[in-house]
């Protein structure tokens, strides 16, 4: 399968446009012709993730090589998903995603890497078969959970943090059904999950439900089994022909 690649102009400096939007108010003549290019960003995601799903989200640090074991767990997680069927969807770049999007290669299955413009260019892996480019991190994370059945999070840093947060937040004020959402690296999630547990469920800042929101575990199939369960008998999915293209609509 060919790559395709949807990117959005970047500014004349990479990732200035939305410290622009975040340093505070502008003009209200800049603030509406913003206000059209984020319109524009969410639509063109629209259109263009509409037709690519089923899809799984896979978060995880882009600073693991090939030879590392996290990156290995990444690439037979990709190529697990692709096989019951599933797009994998991760940020596009190297670590963590490029081994989701490679496992997916692997199996023949598809996969999307959804980046984000930031000052120092990141080039799309060279297994996904389309590169999305946003140039907001707000307007990129809806894409991810949007077209969403699940979401992995694999070894990460602050982004993973912020991305699996984000989603268990949804999650547990109801903004999004009981997605599945699993941590991979049951020891490198240890203390985070030892923090939740003695110290926010102890001062009630968090209950004691809300870590079932995540769901920790080494096993690939387990994780799999878990999604596909998910997706077949609590949120309807079914395997057959994908509905068709209009000729408005963007091709693959």
């Amino acid at each position: 399968m060919g790559q395709s690649t949807e990117v959005s102009k970047a500014p004349p400096e990479r990732g200035r446009e939305e410290r622009q939007f975040l340093r505070g108010p502008s003009s209200r003549r800049s603030e509406f012709f913003r206000l059209l290019r984020i319109s524009a960003e969410i639509l063109r995601g629209f259109r263009i993730l509409h037709f690519e799903g089923p899809c799984v989200t896979v978060f995880g640090s882009a600073r693991f090589g090939a030879d590392h074991p996290h990156y290995q767990t990444g690439r037979l997680l990709g190529s697990a998903l692709a096989k019951a069927g599933f797009t994998v969807m991760t940020g596009g770049g190297p670590g963590i995603m490029e081994a989701a999007n490679r496992g997916a290669k692997d199996a023949g299955g598809r996969s999307l890497g959804c980046n984000i413009v930031l000052p120092h260019e990141q080039e799309p892996n060279p297994y996904v078969d389309r590169w999305i480019e946003f140039r907001y991190f707000f307007v990129r994370k809806v894409m991810l959970v949007k077209y969403s059945y699940a979401f992995v999070a694999l070894p990460g840093g602050f982004g993973t943090l912020d991305e699996m947060f984000e989603t268990a937040t949804l999650i547990q004020t109801g903004k999004i059904s009981n997605f599945p959402l699993y941590l991979m690296g049951v020891e490198y999630w240890a203390p985070m999950l030892d923090f939740l547990r003695e110290r926010m469920v102890k001062e009630g800042t968090i209950s004691a439900g809300d870590l079932q929101i995540l769901r920790v575990t080494d096993d690939v199939d387990e994780v799999v089994e878990g999604i596909r369960r998910a997706a077949t008998e609590e949120f309807g999915l079914t395997y057959g022909p994908r509905p068709k293209r209009r000729w408005f609509e963007p091709k693959p």
